[in-house]
């Protein structure tokens, strides 16, 4: 790559940057290439991002944006993950992914312009994706008019139980 590419390539970094919702920072070392090529899938099945930058060119890209609060875990291998939509995602899938490769390793991330240590990426894995959270609401939103329902319905065929009721009643006493 020329000079020229290079500054083109921080550009166009930098702008994907400043437009994710969670950048996660990783180090990849001593994966092979079909673990890679595995989380690759994963990660992109989800629209999450996931690229091997050069340590320089990330710091230089980084400035600026959100993600320059963790440019100093900038060394050795470095991968990063970034998301445009759900933040939740790409802490599932990494934290996920990590359990079953021991020598993948999360570092550390950024979401909405705070700093979470591999704690914080691991409690944000644990929280319902956006579909989950989306599914409960609407089903609460549904829940409520379905017992509205029910609850109306429920009064008249009370009263026509107690209707029944009386006139067997009657009946009983006219006999």
């Amino acid at each position: 790559m020329n000079i020229d590419d290079k500054k083109q390539f921080v550009q166009e970094l930098q702008e994907r940057l400043g437009k994710s919702k969670v950048a996660i920072l990783t180090d990849y070392k001593g994966l092979d290439v079909g673990a890679m090529t595995e989380l690759r899938s994963k990660l992109r099945e989800a629209n999450i991002e996931y690229q091997v930058i050069k340590n320089t060119m990330l710091r230089l890209a980084s400035e600026g944006t959100e993600v320059a609060l963790i440019k100093d875990q900038f060394k050795g291998p470095s991968a990063i993950a970034l998301s445009y939509d759900d933040p939740v995602a790409p802490a599932k899938i990494l934290t996920e992914f990590a359990k079953t490769n021991n020598k993948f390793e999360i570092k550390c991330g950024v979401l909405n312009g705070s700093v979470m240590d591999l704690a914080a990426i691991k409690a944000l894995s644990a929280l319902p994706s956006r579909e989950e959270l989306l599914a409960t609401v609407l089903s609460a939103m549904i829940a409520v008019p379905t017992s509205l329902v029910r609850a109306l319905s429920d009064v008249p065929r009370r009263m026509l139980n107690v209707l029944q009721a009386i006139k067997e009643q009657k009946e009983q006493q006219a006999a």
